[in-house]
C-alpha cells in the first residue's frame, strides 16, 4: 500500500492544510525507544494493536526498536541526539550504526520517537545558545526542536509521533529543573506543535505527571527509580496504542494527545 500524504504550505510561520490524508488501513509503524518506552510496550502495547487490527480488519504493523544504541553512539536520546544523528548526520547513509531519516522513512510510514526522563533534567540556561550543545539547557533544546520539526516535514509522506518528556520524581531532582522541564513540555504543546502537519505529541508527561512538576507517585518504580511502574504502564499503553491508531487513521489532530 503506498503511503498516504497531505499537502501543506507554510505561511508566516503558519501551516495551511491544503487536503487531508486519507485513513490508512495498513500502516507501517516503527517505535524508537529506551527503557522507559520498553516499560509501556510490555504494558500491552503489541496486544491492544492486535486485538484492534483483528476487530477493525486493519493491517497496522508496529516494531519496536532501541534507538540510538548503546554502542557504538551511545545511550542517549535527547533533543541534542536527535538533532545530531538526523539534522547534522542527514544522508543516505547510517551515522555510528543509527538509521538517519533518509532511511527511515524508506521503510515506515509513522515514526515514533521519546528521550529519556534524565532530560527533565533540564539546567538553568547560560551563555549563547548552542544547536551543537549536549547541555540540557531550554533554549539549547529550543533550538534542537527547531530544525528537528523543519527535517520531520521535509518527509510529508511520514507521520511522526513524539513523546512529550518523561518526568523524575520528586526525589531525583529540585525545583528549578523541574519548573523549566514542564516549562519546556509546555512549548512543545503549545507552540512548537502545529495541527495541519506531519508531526503530532503523545503526552506521556501529563500522563505521568497529571499536570504537576513531578511524576506521580505510584507511577514509577519507586521514589530514586523515575522508570514506570507495572501498574502505571497498563493503563499507559491502550491510551498510546489508541493514539498510534488515531494518527495513522487520519485522526492526529482531532483526537485527544494522551488517547483518553
Amino acid at each position: 500500500m503506498r503511503r498516504t500524504t497531505r499537502a501543506v504550505v507554510l505561511v508566516a510561520g503558519a501551516v495551511l492544510l491544503l487536503g487531508a490524508a486519507p485513513a490508512s488501513k495498513a500502516g507501517k509503524i516503527v517505535f524508537l525507544h529506551h527503557s522507559t518506552g520498553e516499560v509501556i510496550w510490555k504494558g500491552g502495547v503489541p496486544e491492544w494493536i492486535a486485538r484492534y487490527n483483528s476487530s477493525h480488519k486493519t493491517k497496522h504493523a508496529l516494531t519496536a526498536v532501541e534507538f540510538p544504541k548503546d554502542k557504538p553512539y551511545g545511550w542517549n536520546n535527547y533533543p541534542y541526539d536527535y538533532w545530531n544523528i538526523w539534522v547534522k548526520h542527514a544522508g543516505p547513509k547510517r551515522f555510528k550504526d543509527e538509521p538517519t531519516l533518509e532511511l527511515l522513512t524508506k521503510q515506515y510510514d509513522v515514526i515514533i520517537f521519546k528521550h529519556c526522563f534524565p532530560g527533565s533534567s533540564v539546567s538553568p540556561d547560560e551563555g549563547k545558545a548552542n544547536v551543537a550543545s549536549d547541555e540540557k539547557t531550554l533554549q539549547n533544546y529550543r533550538l534542537q526542536y527547531g530544525a528537528l520539526k523543519k527535517k520531520l516535514r521535509a518527509f510529508p509522506k511520514t507521520k511522526f509521533i513524539v513523546w512529550t518528556g518523561p518526568a523524575l520524581n520528586k526525589s531525583e531532582t529540585n525545583e528549578g529543573d523541574a519548573k523549566r522541564a514542564k516549562q519546556f513540555h509546555e512549548w512543545v504543546r503549545k507552540t512548537w506543535d502545529e495541527k495541519g502537519d506531519n508531526i503530532y505529541l503523545w503526552d506521556f508527561r501529563q500522563l505521568e505527571t497529571e499536570g504537576g512538576l513531578y511524576a506521580k507517585p505510584g507511577y514509577t518504580n519507586k521514589s530514586d527509580d523515575a522508570h514506570p511502574s507495572a501498574a502505571f504502564a497498563k493503563k499507559a499503553a491502550p491510551l498510546f496504542a489508541k493514539r498510534i491508531v488515531d494518527v495513522i487513521e487520519g485522526r492526529g489532530d482531532t483526537g485527544s494527545i494522551t488517547g483518553k
